[in-house]
């Protein structure tokens, strides 16, 4: 999905989901990575229509997106039950792709 590809920055807005200081998505076609802290840990996922699908050892937590303008609402699961919401935003400088 291209006009997913590229560096988001997570922000927090509901739910059981700890505070996302530092937190950003990085996609590139039908793959990408949940990047944590500076060391630029990555917990890697497959881009599946509007969903993120984590890889072991995190399968079976899915992000579910929905485009809301320049930026995407998310809804983070496990298991097909909600435990949080989270907006993506893109970070400076990151162009939306045409």
């Amino acid at each position: 999905m291209p006009e997913l590809d590229g560096e988001w920055n997570v922000r927090r807005t509901g739910g059981l989901l700890p505070p996302m200081v530092g937190i950003r998505k990085r996609i590139n076609g039908a793959s990408g990575a949940t990047i944590v802290g500076a060391r630029a840990l990555g917990v890697p996922f497959d881009v599946v229509g509007l969903e993120l699908r984590y890889r072991m050892p995190f399968r079976g937590f899915v992000d579910v997106l929905s485009p809301d303008g320049e930026r995407f609402r998310g809804r983070a699961t496990f298991r097909g039950r909600e435990f949080g919401r989270f907006e993506l935003v893109r970070s400076a400088g990151e162009a939306p792709v045409q």
